[in-house]
């Protein structure tokens, strides 16, 4: 029997700078971004309160349509996997840790989002085709049977 496992990474909150992104040689965009979450707590002694503040690395692919809304401050949703790789510098292994994200939402009003409250969104790799989707969502009516 084969043992189960879930690597699964939630994030809500906000990005320390524009999102930087590329193309791949093989014509695949990916962008890079940290996120800040931070954590309350009061303090037991003293009845102060602390805080504590997280980056995370973040790596997008396909990404294109939706970098150039990753800007400083932007407040975002992130869904994910997170992923260890390690490299050589120096003679030194280092390792390096992010989120690759599945999903991507941009969380408030502004900047062409929608008016309904909700975001950007990313397409998440399992997206099917607009053609396909729009078959199951709308029982196979497609563009051309809608009369005007």
């Amino acid at each position: 029997m084969a043992s189960r496992s879930v690597n699964k990474v939630t994030l809500l909150g906000h990005l320390g700078k524009d999102a930087e992104s590329k193309f791949l040689p093989s014509g695949v965009s990916v962008a890079k971004f940290s996120v800040a979450t931070s954590r309350r707590w009061k303090d037991k002694g003293s009845d102060e309160w602390k805080e504590e503040t997280e980056w995370t690395n973040v790596s997008l692919w396909r990404s294109e349509n939706l970098t150039p809304y990753l800007t400083k401050g932007k407040q975002v949703y992130v869904e994910g996997r997170l992923q260890t790789r390690s490299y050589e510098k120096d003679g030194e292994k280092r390792y390096s840790t992010e989120v690759v994200a599945d999903e991507v939402i941009l969380v408030g009003g502004g900047g062409g989002e929608r008016q309904d409250g909700g975001g950007l969104v990313s397409q998440p790799r399992s997206a099917q085709p607009a053609q396909q989707r729009a078959a199951i969502n709308y029982g196979g009516i497609d563009d051309s049977d809608v009369p005007f």
